[in-house]
């Protein structure tokens, strides 16, 4: 027999006074479904898993909603899963339990954060050598996990930024945008951002963006063609639809179209809007333009340097975090997992400023 097996990690279980239950709430996706109401059930009495030797048991205070938590739940990512499946991808809280090869770089009452499916459970086992250990369990370090990466490692990599470039961030008000704005603005170029309210817009100019344009009220199209002749020469683009047309033919000679997701048509049973695409050729080759594509699962390598860089940004004050616990959303603000359901709504309402983030309070009696 092993020396180390699964039984080690419950000598931790009740280290320090932690009242950890012997079970927890978590969402699953139950059927594959665009609607994630359809989709995913909250189980009520799942057996808290343990960690093995190792991993961590985090007991997640803030979780993040993304964009991808529908394409997930409608299986696009990853077509040999079957349900039932955990859902959610990141989280941050307190390691309340962990294996022992994991105890030689964490301890117990230790804020960190991580990127794994299964955040939206009350606690996830991570891999030690995937978690972030934080100086402490603050919601805005959450927003940098996949927001904030997503945004420095795609322009660092695809953008070629440099100074007076002209950068169109669309959704720009958004978890991944507002990064992607202030990103563009650290390295000296001009800023166009696409928002839906007035609210939005009065934030992107807080965050350094030079020109807002609210598509409710003005036409993009009109704006760009005017103020911007030349085009641009840079989009991150999160829209899809009609806004990738938009973006696609404001592009400058030699521009470059990142696409970082198209969330228009994320609730649609194909996951896409419809686009123009019979012209690309024609339009890339008359500008000697390109599209770029970036998924972050593909560029891990760099994740942690981004991160820490990001990281210190914030630490420094030179990066503004926004996060959006849906206070001003109907039912007011996102607690417990039962409104994960509603965040999802909320975001793709387009209501949210900045990354959306649900709180997950604990009435276990813990002394952490």
């Amino acid at each position: 027999r092993p020396i180390l097996d699964m039984s080690y990690s419950r000598h931790f279980l009740d280290f320090q006074g932690s009242s950890i239950p012997s079970s927890m709430k978590k969402l699953v996706v139950t059927k594959l479904s665009q609607n994630f109401r359809e989709a995913v059930t909250l189980q009520q009495d799942s057996p808290v898993p343990l960690p093995g030797d190792g991993d961590l048991l985090v007991r997640n205070r803030f979780v993040g909603i993304n964009a991808s938590d529908i394409n997930y739940s409608a299986g696009r990512y990853d077509s040999s899963v079957k349900p039932p499946f955990d859902t959610g991808f990141e989280g941050i809280g307190d390691v309340v339990a962990l294996g022992l090869s994991a105890s030689a770089h964490y301890t117990v009452g230790q804020a960190v954060a991580y990127v794994k499916a299964g955040s939206f459970a009350e606690y996830t086992v991570v891999p030690a050598k995937h978690a972030v250990p934080l100086p402490s369990v603050k919601p805005e370090f959450l927003t940098l996990m996949v927001s904030g990466a997503t945004a420095y490692i795609s322009l660092k990599e695809l953008g070629e930024l440099s100074e007076g470039k002209k950068v169109l961030v669309t959704a720009a008000a958004g978890g991944t945008g507002q990064f992607a704005v202030q990103l563009a603005k650290k390295a000296k170029c001009h800023v166009i951002g696409t928002c839906s309210s007035d609210e939005k817009g009065g934030f992107l100019k807080s965050i350094g963006c030079d020109c807002t344009i609210n598509y409710k009220t003005e036409s993009v199209e009109s704006v760009l063609r005017k103020d911007y002749p030349e085009g641009v020469d840079v989009v991150y683009e999160s829209v899809g639809g009609k806004m990738f047309d938009l973006a696609l033919n404001s592009l400058a000679t030699k521009g470059r179209l990142i696409i970082i997701g198209f969330i228009t048509g994320y609730q649609s049973p194909t996951g896409l809007s419809p686009i123009k695409a019979e012209l690309l050729p024609a339009k890339l080759l008359k500008k000697s333009a390109s599209i770029r594509g970036f998924f972050l699962n593909h560029y891990l390598s760099e994740y942690q340097m981004a991160l820490k860089h990001l990281l210190e940004m914030y630490e420094k004050g030179d990066l503004v975090c926004e996060v959006d616990f849906g206070d001003m959303s109907p039912e007011g603000k996102f607690i417990g997992l039962e409104s994960v359901f509603r965040a999802v709504d909320y975001m793709y309402m387009g209501k949210n400023i900045g990354k959306i983030v649900v709180e997950l309070p604990h009435s276990v009696n813990s002394k952490l």
